[in-house]
């Protein structure tokens, strides 16, 4: 079937073209040659291709098999481009890792020798069953990658951290990746044209998320290094954890349900950004998650020693802002609810 709707191919071939563009751009002639700027490109690369074949295949009345192959051959390395993007982007890698570069290499050779072995022109038939295995390889990658991401994922969902826009732009990578490869599968067994314009619609929505966010430049460039903050000496740090907890616990400055990072900075005259460095950098934990922790704590020693109390009054006489969060936070952190923990002590 071949469409002939000018709006729509316009539509899909500009998304191919500016795709195209961008992965050039990124893999030959950026200047700051990042391993993660270069997987970006490979990625976009491989999309356009296949992209690309699409609507070809769509809007041409003649069909060149070559193009056919060339199209599905890039669609075999499309899940571990977005995998190793998304791995070098977390672990913030310097350098391409050899055993990296043999394992796209190894699944290149693969489907090279396959596409040269049983060309498409000739062995139609063998292409139609070997389209399954290609999809089922880049579905491996697809889900590999999203279990990469579960840490922001876990930071999305809990309302008390904040993601950051280099990571929130990993996850749109993904679901956009994952939204192309549900669109290809319905496409497969009904709409051919719904993954073609997918692509289309996942480009735009990238790049507009790219020039909404003020700092989309930590997306694409490394921060400096005089402009990343510098560590706190370990002695330092000690002394400042203990001086925070003495303080904390002995003002009880978590019982003030709106209590802020400034506010326990200025107890230990220190700046809230040094405080937010040192709970993130030598607590491994964000302002929400101590202060929660505190009145966790605060939570367990009256549930053990007020029987009298309610629970709403404990959670409240704690620091918390409702019933609902107190509930909520208690039986997260213990695994057990306030009422469950309390009959311990009854």
């Amino acid at each position: 079937m071949v469409f002939n709707n000018p709006f729509v191919f316009f539509f899909c071939s500009l998304g191919v073209f500016n795709g195209l563009l961008l992965s050039l751009y990124l893999l030959f002639f950026e200047k700051e040659k990042r391993v993660q700027n270069t997987l970006f490109g490979f990625l976009v690369l491989m999309l356009s291709i296949r992209i690309g074949k699409s609507v070809y295949s769509l809007f041409s009345e003649t069909k060149d098999l070559l193009i056919m192959q060339i199209g599905l051959s890039a669609c075999f390395l499309i899940g571990v481009s977005l995998f190793y993007y998304l791995k070098s982007s977390i672990e913030n890698t310097k350098n391409t890792p050899r055993i990296w570069k043999v394992h796209v290499l190894l699944l290149f050779l693969i489907v090279l020798i396959i596409g040269l072995i049983k060309p498409y022109r000739i062995y139609v038939d063998f292409w139609r069953s070997f389209v399954t295995v290609i999809y089922g390889v880049w579905g491996v990658y697809v889900l590999a990658s999203g279990i990469l991401l579960k840490e922001i994922f876990k930071k999305i969902i809990d309302k008390n951290t904040k993601c950051t826009t280099p990571e929130l732009w990993l996850v749109a990578v993904f679901i956009g990746n994952l939204l192309i490869y549900l669109a290809y599968l319905i496409g497969y067994f009904w709409m051919y044209l719904i993954g073609t314009l997918t692509f289309s619609f996942v480009f735009y929505s990238l790049l507009f998320f790219f020039i909404s966010k003020k700092n989309r430049a930590a997306i694409f460039k490394d921060i400096p290094q005089k402009y990343k903050a510098k560590k706190i000496e370990t002695q330092e740090a000690n002394a400042l954890i203990e001086a925070l907890y003495l303080t904390t616990e002995k003002k009880e400055l978590y019982k003030n349900a709106n209590v802020k990072l400034n506010d326990i900075a200025k107890e230990l005259s220190i700046s809230s950004h040094k405080l937010s460095q040192l709970l993130n950098d030598n607590l491994g934990k964000s302002f929400a998650a101590f202060i929660n922790e505190c009145r966790i704590n605060e939570a367990k020693r009256l549930l053990k020693e007020n029987h009298q109390f309610t629970l709403e009054a404990i959670g409240f006489e704690a620091g918390f802002s409702s019933k609902s969060t107190f509930y909520a936070r208690f039986k997260k952190e213990t695994g057990l609810t306030p009422s469950e923990y309390k009959k311990q002590f009854s």
